[in-house]
């Protein structure tokens, strides 16, 4: 048998044949590693983080190197080159147009330098960190709920796992009372037309079986999809009954709303509007720039104006420079003004955000510590109510078999203990969905983890 351990799920793989034992903390685990889609977010906020270094690398000299050689008419040769990397010098040298081709090369270095940017490298850098931050944060919260539905499906898998063993039972006391009905008829102590009726009742019951394994069927392959477990759902066996285990109580202490992971997420959201505001504001501020550039160069036309193209491949001139440039956007006020007005509507849209998450978190938790004492208090009832149902069936069964019922009492009697034990189940579910809806509003899917005995 295989079976899942926290330590394993990496290597977690599915041989044909064997059942795979899941808890719910392996299903949590299996979220976490195995899910292509959180991957996928996982890889953006990887990429998020390479965008710090890219922004703080901005702080390295650029040197660009380069060769050159090419064709054009005899008036620019001297001077003609492609732009950006050979600082042009002037020409031309004829006196009149001449328009045959010479040759002219050119190798070359330039370098280029930002050392101060008056605060808009390290604008560019907090953009980015929040970027960055936003990125974790969004993988984060799409982590959580998740796992919320990973765990809200296993739930769902459990219920409805004991109400097959439930329909079994029913089916089980069925065929009881269908034999009996039989031995019944035979000797005349009861009318034919009870066996008839526990035929069909028989019927009833190994149809209501069926929906209930379709739908733990459907139950497990989408369990199977949250996480990722490969093989079949039919191999599948889930190792937490839930319903068979005492509920815990919860404490009603306040949790702090901003350790949430969707509050986290527009906390975040809100640093990337307000870094890009603080990115804007810099904007209208100087640049320096510190350029060098060094280059040798041919000409096929020489000093007198006469060509000689073999001297146009070869390169015999040398030239350096170097200098600074402080540059300042003069008419780039109102552009940045305007972006500036966007961006602060933008902070107080995502500060607006935070507080009505806030607001929501808040009455979230309220509503799931109420839910919770009430299922807690349903739960009891119902439990009650399945054991006099019990106690109910079995001595309805001992009248039927002495003559003093007939089968419509009889059957009855079956119903309502069947109708008593799915409830059971069912109110247990609500409750362990509400100590899960606890956990999912304090943000802390642990409280209900820790709760699984």
């Amino acid at each position: 048998m295989l079976t899942v351990s926290l330590l394993a799920v990496t290597g977690f793989r599915h041989a044909r044949g064997q059942q795979q034992v899941i808890s719910v903390k392996d299903v949590l685990s299996l979220v976490q590693s195995q899910q292509p889609q959180l991957a996928g977010y996982k890889e953006q906020a990887n990429a998020a983080g390479v965008n710090v270094k890219i922004a703080k690398n901005t702080m390295m000299p650029e040197v660009t190197a380069g060769y050159q050689a090419g064709y054009a008419t005899y008036n620019n040769i001297t001077g003609m080159s492609y732009p950006g990397l050979i600082l042009p010098i002037s020409g031309p040298p004829s006196s009149g147009n001449v328009y045959d081709p010479v040759p002219g090369t050119a190798l070359g270095a330039m370098v280029k330098w930002n050392p101060l940017t008056f605060g808009q490298r390290q604008a560019a850098v907090e953009k980015a960190a929040a970027e960055y931050q936003l990125a974790n944060s969004f993988y984060n919260d799409a982590l959580f709920r998740q796992q919320y539905m990973a765990i809200a499906t296993y739930l769902n898998a459990v219920y409805l796992q004991q109400l097959i063993e439930s329909y079994k039972a029913n089916i089980t006391r069925t065929r009881v009372g269908l034999e009996q009905s039989l031995v019944y008829a035979a000797e005349g102590l009861r009318p034919g037309i009870d066996t008839t009726q526990f035929q069909a009742a028989l019927a009833q019951a190994e149809t209501e079986l069926l929906n209930a394994q379709g739908q733990y069927y459907r139950e497990l392959t989408e369990l199977s999809r949250i996480a990722a477990i490969p093989g079949s759902p039919d191999n599948i066996r889930l190792s937490d009954t839930l319903l068979a285990t005492p509920l815990p109580l919860v404490k009603t202490d306040t949790v702090k709303i901003t350790d949430h992971p969707l509050f986290r997420y527009y906390e975040a959201k809100k640093g990337v509007s307000e870094a890009a505001l603080k990115e804007v504001q810099r904007l209208w501020r100087p640049r320096l720039d510190i350029w060098a550039n060094a280059y040798a160069r041919g000409s096929g036309v020489g000093a007198d104006g006469t060509i000689d193209k073999a001297n146009g491949w070869s390169l015999t001139r040398k030239n350096y420079g170097a200098g600074i440039q402080v540059s300042f956007p003069i008419l780039q006020f109102t552009q940045v003004n305007l972006q500036r007005k966007q961006q602060q509507a933008t902070v107080k849209a995502a500060t607006a955000e935070m507080e009505q998450v806030t607001l929501n978190l808040q009455k979230q938790q309220d509503i799931a510590q109420f839910n919770y004492r009430q299922s807690l208090l349903i739960a009891r009832q119902s439990t009650v109510q399945s054991q006099a149902a019990r106690y109910a069936y079995d001595g309805l069964t001992l009248s039927y078999q002495s003559g003093l019922i007939d089968f419509t009492r009889l059957i009855q009697g079956q119903y309502d203990l069947l109708k008593a034990e799915t409830n059971e189940a069912g109110a247990l579910l609500q409750a362990w969905r509400a100590l899960l809806e606890i956990s999912i509003a304090n943000g802390n899917l642990e409280e209900f983890t820790g709760s699984i005995k």
